[in-house]
Parts: C-alpha cells; sequence; structure tokens
C-alpha cells in the first residue's frame, strides 16, 4: 500500500522512480532539468524523484505515494495544482489555438491587467522564463545608461552575465566575468563602496528571507538614482505573493525596471518584463528582444485567470496568514524542545527552516528532517513555498509532523551522530558562494 499524508510505518516505496532515474542517467545531463527539483536536493534513497499529479497542496509520486507539497514547484505553483478557473482558461484558449502567425489579443488584454496591477508598469513585454527576462532588463539598462558594469544581489538565472558570478561559471569569457559584481543585502556601504561611473544596473531580489533593514531598499533607490544607474527588482519570487502588485506595492519603492515569473500563471511558462516607459521604447528598436514563444496563448491566458483570483481573493493575505501560522507554531515547537539552533525565518508567503552549524552540520540536520517528513507525506526541501490551496488543516498537519520530528533530530544532535539517523544520502548545496565573493574594489561614490 502506498504511504499517504498520515504518520506512515515506514519511508515510501519509490521503486518506479528510481526505474525512471536509472533511466535518465547518462541520457539527461544532471538527470534533470531544474536543479532545485534534482535528487541533489533530496535525500536519495528515501526521498521520491518523479511526481505523476497534483490537486490543490497535494501530490503523488510515479509510486503512488501521496504527499502535502510545500515546494509547489519551486515556485510557481501560487493558486494550487489544477486550479479549477486557471485550467478552464488553459483548456478554453486551447481550442482555439497555442501559437499563432499574428499577434493575439491576449498580448493586449494581460498587459492591461498588469499595467493595473504592478506599480511603475508603464510598459510590459512577455517571454517565457526568469532568466530571459533578468538577461533582458541587464541589456535594457546597459543600452539606456551606455554603462557596462552590472551590480547584483540574490539569484537571477543562468545567462553569462550573472552565472559568472558563482562557481558554476564554466564556459564563461573571462571578459564577461569582469562586467558583474555582488554586493551584500542590507548592506548598504557595499553598495557604496562598488558603484561608479560605469555601472548600468543594480539587480536585486527584494528580498529572499531577510527583511530589509534601516530602509535599505528606500536607500539603494537614493544611490541609484544618485549615480544615474538604473534599479532592477527581480520578483521571481516576490511578485504576486508578498502583495498582488509585489515588492514595489509592499515596500513602496519603485524600480526602473522589474522582472516576474513564477506565480503570474499558476505554473503554465512566462516570463514578464515591466518598467518606465521611457527606458522600455528601446525595445522597440535599439535592443533586440523578440522571441517566438512570447505570445503563445495557453500561458497568457492562465496568467489573466490567476491574477483575476490574485486580486478577487486576496491571495497575498491567505498566504501571509498562513505562513504566518507555520513560522509561529514551528518556532513554538523548536522552544519547547531547547533547540536553538533551529529556526523558521522569512516572511510569512515564503519561510526557510535553519540550521545553525554549531550544533552539527546544517545539511545532515536539513536531510534528517526532510526525511522524517516525507516519511509523514511531507514534500519539503527547506522551506514552506505556499499556495492559496493550502489549508488550516494542511498546516494543523504540518506542525503535528514537525512535533513528531523534532525530537528525532533532537536525540541524533545530541548524540553526535546525525548520519546514524540517515537511511539515504545528504543533500547537496545548489551554490557553495552565496554571499562575500566577486565584490568590487572600493571606489568613492560619485
Amino acid at each position: 500500500m502506498a504511504n499517504g499524508v498520515r504518520s506512515n510505518g515506514d519511508y515510501p516505496s519509490i521503486i518506479k522512480s528510481d526505474e525512471y532515474y536509472n533511466r535518465a542517467l547518462n541520457l539527461i545531463p544532471c538527470v534533470t532539468q531544474t536543479l532545485a527539483k534534482g535528487p541533489g536536493q533530496n535525500v536519495k534513497g528515501v526521498a521520491p524523484k518523479y511526481l505523476s499529479r497534483g490537486k490543490g497542496s497535494h501530490v503523488w509520486d510515479v509510486d503512488g505515494n501521496e504527499y502535502i507539497d510545500f515546494l509547489m514547484g519551486i515556485g510557481p505553483i501560487s493558486l494550487g495544482y489544477c486550479y479549477p478557473e486557471v485550467d478552464n482558461a488553459i483548456r478554453a484558449q486551447l481550442e482555439h489555438g497555442i501559437t499563432f502567425s499574428l499577434m493575439h489579443p491576449l498580448e493586449v488584454e494581460v498587459a492591461e491587467m498588469i499595467n493595473k496591477i504592478v506599480p511603475n508598469a508603464e510598459s510590459i513585454r512577455y517571454s517565457k522564463t526568469g532568466a530571459d527576462i533578468t538577461s533582458a532588463a541587464v541589456r535594457l539598462a546597459r543600452a539606456y545608461t551606455g554603462r557596462e558594469k552590472v551590480l547584483c544581489c540574490g539569484y537571477h538565472g543562468w545567462h553569462d552575465w550573472y552565472i559568472a558570478v558563482t562557481d558554476r561559471n564554466k564556459g564563461i569569457p573571462e571578459g564577461v566575468q569582469d562586467l558583474t559584481y555582488t554586493f551584500n543585502y542590507n548592506d548598504i556601504q557595499s553598495v557604496e563602496d562598488s558603484i561608479d561611473e560605469d555601472t548600468a544596473c543594480v539587480i536585486l531580489e527584494p528580498f529572499v528571507f531577510e527583511a530589509p533593514k534601516d530602509n535599505f531598499l528606500h536607500k539603494l533607490r537614493d544611490v541609484c538614482t544618485r549615480n544615474g544607474t538604473l534599479l532592477i527588482f527581480d520578483e521571481m519570487w516576490t511578485g504576486f505573493r508578498v502583495a498582488t502588485g509585489g515588492a514595489q506595492e509592499y515596500f513602496n519603492v519603485y524600480a526602473d525596471l522589474a522582472c516576474f515569473s513564477k506565480a503570474v500563471a499558476n505554473g503554465m511558462p512566462l516570463g514578464i518584463l515591466t518598467g518606465r516607459r521611457a527606458i522600455m521604447k528601446l525595445l522597440e528598436k535599439d535592443v533586440f528582444f523578440f522571441t517566438t514563444f512570447g505570445g503563445e496563448a495557453l500561458s497568457l491566458a492562465a496568467a489573466k485567470a490567476t491574477m483575476e483570483v490574485l486580486k478577487k481573493k486576496n491571495v497575498s493575505k491567505h498566504l501571509a496568514t498562513i505562513g504566518g501560522k507555520i513560522k509561529n507554531g514551528l518556532n513554538k515547537l523548536i522552544a519547547e524542545q531547547g533547540m536553538e539552533y533551529v529556526n523558521c525565518a522569512g516572511f510569512e508567503c515564503r519561510t526557510i527552516v535553519t540550521f545553525n552549524a554549531s550544533a552539527g552540520n546544517p545539511l545532515e540536520m536539513k536531510s534528517l528532517m526532510q526525511q522524517e517528513l516525507i516519511k509523514r507525506g511531507i514534500l519539503w526541501g527547506g522551506f514552506h513555498n505556499l499556495s492559496f490551496s493550502h489549508s488550516d488543516e494542511d498546516v494543523s498537519y504540518l506542525l503535528s509532523a514537525y512535533k513528531e520530528v523534532l525530537p528525532i533530530l533532537k536525540t541524533a544532535v545530541d548524540e553526535k551522530n546525525i548520519l546514524h539517523y540517515l537511511h539515504g544520502e545528504v543533500v547537496e548545496p545548489v551554490f557553495r558562494k552565496t554571499s562575500n565573493f566577486n565584490l568590487k574594489p572600493k571606489v568613492k561614490l560619485v
């Protein structure tokens, strides 16, 4: 009998998952299309590798095991799997066609909606992925300012200009690597030390998990304005989640360009570049950014339906409410166990569980917690990525599972032998470098 959302007697059977995995070896590089979904991010030997279907906040793997999903497609599933309004819109459009030989009215209709929802979205352009959009924004910033260098903070996709500053930068020309530098979040001094007369743009995620402190985003806006540098918000995670209009609405800070994907189409592939008309006007001739599938109608129909639900049902409020219950409830359980080395942090719409290295290897602790949650029917990767379909019942069950799992982790830590309790392989980091690297030599702010 397949495992369900309950205290199962054993870990899930993953025979079919492993069969697919073995077929993928030596056929698909890294066996995955998305690094965060790959087997390195899950306890190999225990965690499922392939999912076959989803409904609401629940998913089923290819072996038939059921889980409450707190990954939600690594972000795109904002309303829930098979959400009726969205799926009906896709089916209705499918009856008329997917991609056409001329433009489609949905290109205009969706742009009009975004213009009304997203602050400062004076112009809109579509593509398929977040990396497309952030790269287009950087190219646009360089064209508009006549400058070349980029300062970034966070994760911005696989394209050369960004991945050059990570430890996965093989194949990137050295000259490209010398054009991008990082700065540290909530450290305005690191920006002022780096920005100069050749800095085209500063691009960052408005927040990842840490909240802006001491008006950091407002100060960043001022520094960029003073230096003639464009400010770009990468809102792949914050857009349509922290507020319907994203971080610009939530923090009342306007970027020159803002990049969206993930939550806007509830799982359909769509990236959106928005910004000031004076800058975006360069896309008409001077800056080339056109794609065959930019106006693909199924994704636009999904986006239109998704945004209507986001507004009508105040989805961002729901995410904040249930996310707050998870964060507060889990931290209370942690305190009751006296496990000061574990913490749940972040904005309520997307929280993270962190592990302090003073108690042991954080990846080992994360792996053990993931393993035990999977046994109890919870798909978890260290985060709580929430959707509108997550219910109070889901939250209550998650907290009850944490109540069972935390003592197991505590015992393993107290015994200084976490690996003894692991039945699979320890999860891997996606990137080894996340801050304080490729910092630009200090210069005086002009």
